[in-house]
């Protein structure tokens, strides 16, 4: 055979003849990418080196995002149902008609009474702009999908230290050498943390994880802490009591930037617990230098934490004497935490070692709030990072407190090596707006829907003590709801408690699937008719990209993009891109046109309000200042010279942070790949709270209108105002079943309660506890429809550790029966040595509804996988005292998902496919083909 000459074979061949960069919406991290075209299509996606977030780093979500674009279950086009809800029975309409028919429901309802539009939203990235819409339409029943998600941790690191993980801040990963992961969902900030932990190891840095599973991150741990599901407040409090036990606490770092120096009264009364002032309402110390009372924050004064004046003692020695308390003890924690005492001891000795005797010393000169001037910046080289595992439990509010007072302890916040906040953090709650429900028919609601409360004054209830918002958040049941209570709405509005809606608008939001609780039930609500026949809800509007479960419910459908064919701004004003070195932001574009009947929702929601000449967003006249979504984005101002976009502002896109409107800012963003970046200068970088250079350089570029100087709240006074209106003082008294809660769980000082399930239910009867976690390579639910990624995840088993996989007899492709006091499940279950021996757990949302998401009725997904919602319920079972308490964290209303108790059982026989089973669905967009590609 002779071989032919001239062959030249092409090793690499284009991909693209052109490069789009935009970003990414496969997660919150919100990464840089490189989107490559071939003949006008999108081709390829590959991460953006020179973005600030990903640096290049891209994840299997990411890369997928092609697969999300061409996804068969795209929404073609708007829908009006003319079948009975569930049915999946729509026509087709336009554009008009569809905008006419929302109008028609929204418009009467804001004349006469806005409360009765409930508008709620998923996991959307522009929370500041639909927020804003509500409040022009008026309504106070306004929120997004952080009530059953992380708002125990955002709350909880507001409400002590002015931000929290992850979005507010980082670990210092170039100096940090020990790094401690509690409860880690992830999903979230998975690129940056892989980076950092790269990082970490790469100069000799140890990764500790604390979680009862050991998956993802937890698995690549230099040391793995298997606790049991809702005991981490104990053991950081236990930890605490060995930091106090052994002089292990930053005395300097606490005296001069918390307020562990403030002086607590003591004198009974409405005053009790509460701190000493001056004259200007300045909270006192005892100068250590003079020993006479003096503000906390005047210059040259150091608090004296050993002082007291008569019996008025120190946050600091209240402290001491609650942690250094035997029922904190190792010994006396150990056995519910599933750990041993020395190994909790070792644990603190561990972070004390780290923490004082590997301590960093910068030369970099810095000016700190009060004038002083130091020389060096000095830190602690230990980092925290946690998220939903330790949030969703009903002690998660107190638990987050915990963790983040147990940094301060360390001295490790806002110093080098420790956490790090990302602006436009840190901000006290203080400076977060309170939260509003005025209603006044065809007016703005009065303020913000949403805030921190900080006192009984500020809850939104009623002069009867009902609440004002159909979620019931910001009153006594979850006075510091500063995400509202997502979980809620449905159920609430079915029994018309407070009161009855008319419209159910939710975006992005799988309420008739994955995102509730006790998921059948939801459906029988939405379903749900009343005497006369017609829906309880008597209008449901549903905004997505995609035909998932929930499409089947609604009344009408608004079809979003999907993200590469939109409009979209990560703002400094909303969830933006930050790190701890620089101000960011970003945005997404359309790198290629819509090929059906869809518009970006954001747009959507701008052609509403015009049609009905929303205040905010019409002039007196009633004309339309903005025509769509991109036309808000860069001519919104939000406060004089202060926008959604910080970068290349002003007429000339000379200026950044604070400028007039720049008709080209868009254009400059995408020129430079999508982002814009600020970087703090050097001797800024640290102690962001109380260095006169940050607050001054964050005035200058617009996250601040003023210096925002304040004291860590190692004692949250908002919460002792609370537990005194329930002793009887005040004008806003709680209803007196509440009392004896709210004294309970609203300690000033981070305490430890059982989870309510685990007091609710016979734990002998139920002794497992089970779990459900979001796949690193899922985010939304709708990623379980990607044709590659479902090659990753496309069922789910039910894991069970070693002893209760012995115990049982189980063997590879068994079922397993799991029951909880609410429901029952029979599922495949998989062995994994990696758990707590008392935990199960699950991914969440791999399990579809048969006929949504363009999936074949015999899919993996919808036969093999399910979800572990059905044993969960939004209320707790009944106590015998004739009431039904919400499965919420008492003191911000988080759905406690992962309090939930099971028993399991082998499965005989083995059923056919996972149980249970609901009937298929009829979707609007058919069945994808048997296989999903595009032909370059």
């Amino acid at each position: 055979m002779t071989r032919p000459e001239n062959i030249q074979i092409e090793t690499s061949p284009p991909v693209s003849d052109e490069i789009r960069k935009t970003t990414c919406y496969m997660c919150a991290c919100r990464c840089g990418i490189n989107v490559h075209m071939k003949d006008g299509q999108i081709a390829y996606i590959e991460g953006n080196r020179d973005h600030p977030v990903n640096q290049g780093v891209l994840c299997g979500k990411g890369s997928s995002g092609i697969m999300q674009h061409y996804a068969p279950s795209r929404l073609r086009a708007p829908l009006k149902r003319v079948g009975p809800r569930g049915s999946g029975e729509f026509e087709e309409i336009s554009w008009e008609e569809a905008l006419d028919i929302a109008t028609g429901w929204l418009e009467p309802i804001r004349q006469t009474d806005p409360k009765k539009l409930a508008f709620f939203t998923g996991r959307d990235q522009s929370q500041s702009f639909t927020s804003f819409w509500a409040q022009s339409y008026g309504t106070p029943n306004y929120a997004a999908h952080g009530g059953f998600c992380s708002v125990n941790m955002a709350a909880g690191g507001i409400y002590t230290m002015g931000g929290a993980f992850w979005e507010f801040g980082q670990p210092d990963w170039d100096r940090t050498k020990l790094f401690v992961l509690f409860g880690v969902a992830e999903d979230h900030d998975s690129n940056p943390i892989k980076i950092g932990i790269g990082k970490m190891k790469g100069h000799g840095g140890k990764v500790m994880g604390i979680n009862p599973i050991r998956s993802g991150y937890n698995a690549v741990a230099d040391e793995w802490v298997g606790i049991t599901p809702g005991t981490d407040g104990l053991l950081i409090l236990s930890i605490a009591h060995e930091l106090f036990r052994s002089g292990k606490v930053d005395l300097d770092y606490l005296r001069r930037y918390t307020n562990a120096g403030f002086l607590v009264n003591a004198e009974e009364g409405p005053e009790k617990g509460l701190f000493l002032r001056d004259a200007d309402g300045k909270p006192l110390v005892i100068d250590q230098k003079t020993g006479k009372p003096e503000a906390f924050d005047k210059p040259g004064v150091i608090a004296n934490l050993a002082a007291s004046q008569g019996e008025n003692r120190t946050v600091f020695q209240l402290m001491a004497e609650k942690y250094l308390a035997a029922e904190y003890a190792p010994e006396a924690v150990a056995e519910r935490c599933g750990l041993s005492a020395e190994r909790i001891r070792n644990i603190a000795a561990e972070f004390a070692r780290v923490a004082f005797e590997e301590e960093i010393s910068l030369d970099v000169e810095w000016t700190d709030w009060k004038g002083e001037k130091h020389d060096k910046m000095i830190g602690r080289p230990i980092s925290f990072h946690a998220m939903r595992g330790i949030s969703a439990h009903s002690n998660g509010f107190q638990t987050a407190r915990a963790l983040h007072v147990l940094q301060i302890l360390l001295g490790s916040v806002e110093v080098p090596g420790g956490f790090r906040f990302k602006p436009p953090y840190p901000k006290p709650p203080e400076a977060h707006p309170k939260p509003h429900a005025g209603v006044t028919p065809g007016k703005p609601l009065d303020g913000p829907h949403l805030g921190y409360a900080m006192g009984p004054e500020h809850l939104l209830i009623e002069e009867d003590g009902t609440a004002k918002r159909i979620d019931k958040a910001f009153t006594w049941e979850n006075p510091f709801s500063a995400h509202g209570l997502m979980h809620m709405v449905i159920s609430n509005a079915h029994a018309g408690d407070p009161y009855k809606i008319d419209t159910l608008f939710l975006y992005m939001a799988n309420m008739a699937w994955n995102s509730s609780m006790n998921t059948a039930d939801v459906i029988r609500m939405l379903t749900d008719k009343d005497e006369n026949g017609e829906y309880v809800i008597p209008h449901i509007i549903y905004s997505d990209a995609y035909s998932s479960e929930t499409v089947a419910y609604a009344d009408l459908i608004l079809p979003d993009t999907t993200y590469l064919e939109r409009h979209d701004c990560i703002s400094l004003l909303d969830r933006p891109i930050c790190e701890a070195e620089a101000a960011a932001d970003s945005i997404r574009w359309p790198v290629v046109e819509p090929d059906r009947d869809v518009r970006n929702f954001q747009t959507v929601l701008v052609q509403l309000a015009n049609k009905m000449g929303l205040p905010g967003f019409t002039d007196e006249g009633g004309n339309a200042k903005w025509v769509d979504y991109a036309d808000y984005i860069q001519n919104h101002e939000r406060r004089p010279g202060v926008g959604p976009l910080a970068g290349w502002r002003g007429k000339d896109g000379d200026k950044s942070g604070r400028g007039e409107a720049n008709p080209n800012q868009i254009e400059k963003y995408i020129e430079n790949g999508g982002f814009w970046i600020g970087h703090i200068p050097e001797e800024a970088q640290f102690y962001k709270p109380w260095n006169k250079a940050y607050q001054d350089w964050a005035v200058e570029i617009g996250l601040y209108d003023s210096p925002l100087f304040y004291a860590f709240n190692l004692y949250v006074e908002p919460l002792r105002k609370m537990q005194l209106a329930a002793e009887g003082h005040g004008d806003v008294q709680p209803p007196d079943h509440l009392r004896d809660r709210i004294q309970r769980t609203m300690d000033p000082l981070p305490t430890w309660y059982e989870p309510f399930e685990n007091t609710n239910v016979d734990v002998d009867e139920f002794p497992v506890h089970a779990l459900t976690q979001r796949p690193m390579q899922m985010y939304h639910s709708w990623g379980t429809q990607n044709a590659w990624l479902r090659q990753i995840t496309g069922k789910n088993y039910m894991y069970l550790p070693k002893k209760i996989w012995q115990e049982n007899g189980f063997e590879d492709g068994d079922y397993a029966r799991i029951t909880s006091v609410h429901g029952s499940i029979v599922v495949p279950v998989a062995l994994h040595e990696g758990l707590n021996d008392h935990t199960i757990w699950t991914w969440n949302a791999i399990g579809k509804r048969k006929g949504a998401w363009a999936l074949d009725e015999k899919a993996p997904e919808a036969t093999e996988g399910f979800l572990l919602n059905h044993l969960i319920h939004e209320l707790q079972p009944p106590k015998g005292d004739g009431m039904r308490w919400t499965n919420s964290d008492p003191v911000t209303g988080q759905a406690a998902w992962f309090d939930l108790r099971v028993k399991i059982e082998k499965a005989d026989p083995k059923p056919d496919e996972a149980q249970p089973v609901f009937p298929p669905i009829k979707s609007p967009v058919g069945k994808g083909p048997k296989n999903v590609a595009r032909k370059i």
